[in-house]
């Protein structure tokens, strides 16, 4: 039987994520669809986009979105340090709504009102600008990125002993629709030789 016959449908989805990303934003919601037509369920995880970028030679412009990366990912983990990860959804998913939604810049205002949307306490803003929470960030990118490898990014699955960069959607899929997206995401990552599938992207990006 072959690798792509034996690949389970069901199990553990481990997903990284830079709040900033608006890709890493819709992918994330395509897998909340895939939890509600498949057996699947997701574990999150923070990945840094400023820590992956950091020696790399960049566009200004991108060098300039990267200035408030540290912030929301810093907040994330000073808050499932402090009340678990299952706070880092609900947080992720308050912070992503003002970052692509309403598009409000990742600054303190945004992190405080995405801390009070979820119930966390206010002082947990302060750690935005605390390093002291780099060493946990770069720890949960590099179990990630590990997996895939720096010449990519977020957003990055794991699951079942497969992982990959993707799927990047212009627009969120719901219902069947998003299963079936996973059963051919995951059927080709099971491959071990398969590396890349890619196309031009066009139009602009939905994130409703």
């Amino acid at each position: 039987m072959s690798a792509l016959s034996e690949s389970p449908q069901s199990g553990t989805a481990d997903f990284w994520f830079d709040p900033l990303c608006p890709f890493a934003w819709i992918t994330s919601r395509w897998i909340l669809e895939v939890e509600e037509v498949r057996d699947v369920t997701v574990r999150w995880h923070v990945m840094s986009l400023a820590h992956l970028n950091r020696d790399k030679d960049v566009s200004d412009s991108y060098r300039r979105f990267l200035e408030p990366a540290w912030g929301p990912v810093r907040v994330l983990v000073a808050a499932a340090e402090k009340h678990g990860e299952q706070v880092l959804l609900p947080l992720y998913t308050a912070m992503g709504n003002r970052i692509h939604l309403e598009k409000q810049p990742a600054d303190r205002a945004m992190i405080a009102a995405a801390l009070a949307e979820v119930g966390l306490e206010p002082a947990l803003v302060e750690a935005m600008d605390d390093p002291k929470y780099d060493e946990a960030v770069i720890r949960s990118h590099d179990a990630g990125m590990g997996q895939v490898g720096d010449d990519v990014g977020t957003p990055t699955v794991a699951f079942e002993g497969s992982a990959f960069f993707g799927p990047v959607l212009s627009s969120i899929p719901r219902g069947e629709d998003a299963g079936r997206i996973w059963d051919g995401a995951i059927a080709l990552a099971a491959y071990p030789q398969f590396f890349e599938l890619k196309r031009t992207r066009t139009g602009e990006l939905d994130f409703s």
